[in-house]
């Protein structure tokens, strides 16, 4: 298993070494290495078991350092980033050279953002190299929102995991590409498409979420899945389907009668997309843990950041 701790000495000197550091965001737990050396992003694609034509995202200290490996920030872009950052917004820019193709997947395109998180923060200013860092976990898998999280899947291949508490948002950036001046949502996220739209000042010329071809991560169909089986639907007539002792479920707001109360986790009681958020990983991965064959679950209402959360819902029960 690695070092858990919150020294940022051995965090800089394991990434200026060339190695794998776990760090904390606002969104989820991230697998950084230095952006710059291939050697390095090489690495994370291997821990993680990731295939080569997802791309990672960069992480930087503020829109100045993005400027340095892009080729341009259009207009759109500066608006969002000035509105947004730091914050759970990953920009999609055409890169400059510093960036090497692994990074990208061989694409011109990179995505870009700037963490809300102290100590992520206070690290990448004390680098002189951004952070490539997609999710902390085997790929496909639940993403991590706590530090242990990353320790039980990744613990024997990471140098160090930069230990920052629960993460505060619960799922990953949304994804916005600002290239050939078009917005383009390329994944839904912990900030809504509203928020984005309200910051532009007019809509988003489009929303692509899901490809076979990602030009973002995240982008698969089939992701985010704890390893069980996830039914979604309604839930007390999925409950009629299934023994339910093979059962957990994954509610909303509501707790079932009848049903173990370690097998089952609500969202919100409260109904608050923001608290369903930062929940949805963790109870995910709960219920991984649980002698259980099935999840069921269900979409929570599809507006502002709840299409997000159903977006991770769907593709979570996709099969891989």
């Amino acid at each position: 298993m690695a070092e858990i701790g919150k020294d940022l000495e051995v965090a800089k000197e394991a990434l200026e070494k060339g190695g794998l550091v776990a760090i904390p965001t606002e969104t989820v737990y991230g697998l950084a290495a230095n952006a710059f050396d291939e050697e390095s992003v090489l690495k994370i694609f291997e821990v993680k078991d990731r295939p080569s034509f997802d791309p990672l995202i960069v992480h930087v200290s503020s829109l100045a350092f993005a400027a340095k490996i892009v080729e341009e920030i259009p207009e759109s872009a500066e608006k969002l980033a000035k509105a947004f950052w730091p914050g759970p917004l990953t920009l999609v820019l055409k890169k400059n050279e510093s960036i090497p193709l692994s990074v990208t997947s061989g694409m011109d395109t990179v995505g870009v953002r700037v963490p809300n998180h102290p100590i992520s923060l206070a690290l990448i200013k004390s680098l002189d190299f951004p952070l490539a860092a997609p999710s902390a976990n085997p790929f496909g898998y639940t993403s991590p929102t706590q530090a242990f999280h990353v320790n039980n899947q990744l613990g024997s291949k990471v140098n160090y995991i930069l230990d920052g508490g629960n993460c505060k948002v619960g799922i990953e950036s949304t994804i916005v590409s600002c290239v050939d001046n078009k917005v383009v949502v390329l994944r839904l996220g912990g900030l809504t498409v509203e928020e984005i739209e309200n910051a532009l000042g007019r809509p988003v010329d489009d929303i692509q979420t899901s490809s076979d071809k990602p030009t973002a991560p995240g982008m698969l169909s089939a992701h985010y899945n704890p390893g069980k089986k996830i039914i979604i639907g309604n839930i007390d007539h999925n409950l009629k389907k299934f023994p339910r002792a093979r059962v957990g479920v994954l509610s909303f707001k509501r707790t079932f009668k009848n049903l173990n109360i370690t097998k089952q986790f609500a969202l919100s009681p409260k109904g608050d997309m923001q608290e369903a958020a930062k929940n949805l990983f963790g109870s995910l991965r709960k219920l991984d843990t649980r002698a259980v064959e099935f999840i069921l679950t269900e979409e929570v209402p599809n507006d502002g950041l709840g299409r997000a959360i159903n977006d991770r819902l769907l593709r979570a029960s996709q099969k891989k």
